[in-house]
């Protein structure tokens, strides 16, 4: 049985005909063979959905505000499922419970533990495309579990790894990874070919293209991603993530977090105790000579994790990060003021590549989907 991976973030889904429109574009894939499609909630639905619960209870108990956030992805899948029956197409769901990942019980941001495909396989039997929710899956008491935020791809590549397929396809509102974020650096190049490393790194360091746990695992398995986007009724692929090149680039990561600690010592015992549980913790020294960890992502989690095995930072400030990447180590420049490092970025990035590439032409601000409360009220 041949499979193909596909995964579409929340870009994908603006407006509910997006669902039809998605429908089609698998529908002309399947003369390959079966498809597996996983999705993303509508663009801004996680965050409103975690804002009524916490309004509810600012306290709201963990596995309580998974299993909520999770209809966002259910949501998806059930719309895109009733786009694709529209086209007599044989068609099944799997959500969370019914997918074959375990986890562990870290509601918030759950680790893997356990990968089942038999699920799956039962799914494609009877149909040609299986829809899956992605980010999410059940713990050893059949609870569900989020697998953190925008971590739909670690799903897709998950899956592509169980059914051994060699790739998996990323969807998102770009068509792969940049040189910088095409949407605040102009010129921003696409780099068509990209080491599973360097692309980790940069997504640790705040890029939004891939998940860094998704990159880590499509190493350890050999699964190469394809970054693609949909344009118009095609497609256009733009980078391939796996043993190509590494590559220059400006990475700036807004509202990050910095845990500052009085000592070194404390500092580089927060780090790896936060590696041990694959949060991208960077060390790092402040002008003023304070040792920080910078979190770009997962600070939440993380500062909750550090409460229970130590050590405390003696005080929580943010910033914005920019960060110069390439074949050695990381430089890193912290400021406080989002138009200061996107103007510091821009100076970087044009030392490193003077000539502008224009292919890229971004709309002001990235959308989001007018129709992500359709589960709340507004």
């Amino acid at each position: 049985m041949h499979v193909t991976v596909l995964k579409f973030g929340g870009a994908s889904f603006l407006e509910p005909d997006d669902y039809g429109r998605v429908a089609s574009q698998i529908a002309r894939r399947r003369g390959a063979g079966k498809i597996v499609a996983v999705v993303s909630a509508m663009s801004g639905t996680t965050g409103k959905l975690k804002a009524v619960m916490l309004d509810v209870n600012n306290r709201a108990p963990p596995s309580a505000l998974d299993a909520a956030l999770a209809t966002g992805e259910m949501l998806s899948a059930c719309l895109l499922e009733a786009a694709i029956s529209r086209l007599d197409i044989p068609v099944a769901s799997l959500c969370g419970y019914s997918l074959g990942i375990s986890t562990n019980s870290d509601f918030g941001r759950a680790s893997i533990e356990e990968v089942d495909s038999t699920p799956v396989f039962r799914a494609l039997k009877n149909n040609d495309i299986v829809i899956v929710t992605g980010g999410q899956a059940i713990d050893r008491s059949g609870r569900l579990t989020m697998l953190g935020r925008n971590s739909s791809d670690l799903t897709a590549v998950v899956i592509a790894a169980a059914l051994n397929c060699p790739s998996c396809e990323i969807y998102s509102d770009v068509c792969g990874v940049y040189t910088a974020d095409p949407y605040i650096i102009p010129g921003a190049r696409l780099i068509p070919e990209l080491t599973y490393r360097a692309t980790a790194q940069m997504s640790q360091h705040g890029a939004k293209v891939l998940h860094h746990r998704a990159v880590e695992y499509a190493e350890r398995h050999g699964v190469s991603i394809i970054c693609k986007s949909l344009q118009g009724d095609g497609e256009f692929a733009g980078t391939r993530v796996g043993h190509g090149r590494e590559a220059h680039s400006v990475v700036v990561a807004r509202d990050a977090t910095l845990l500052c600690y009085n000592e070194v010592s404390d500092r580089d015992l927060a780090c790896s105790n936060l590696d041990q549980i694959e949060v991208g913790a960077i060390p790092l020294t402040t002008q003023g000579g304070d040792a920080c960890v910078c979190l770009t992502s997962d600070a939440d989690f993380a500062i909750q994790r550090l409460e229970r095995t130590g050590p405390l930072p003696s005080s929580i400030e943010s910033a914005t990060l920019v960060s110069e990447i390439g074949p050695g180590e990381p430089r890193h420049h912290l400021e406080h003021e989002f138009e200061r490092a996107v103007d510091l970025a821009k100076r970087i990035h044009g030392t490193l590549y003077p000539e502008e590439d224009t292919k890229f032409i971004a709309k002001a601000n990235k959308q989001r989907s007018p129709y992500s409360s359709l589960l709340l009220s507004s």
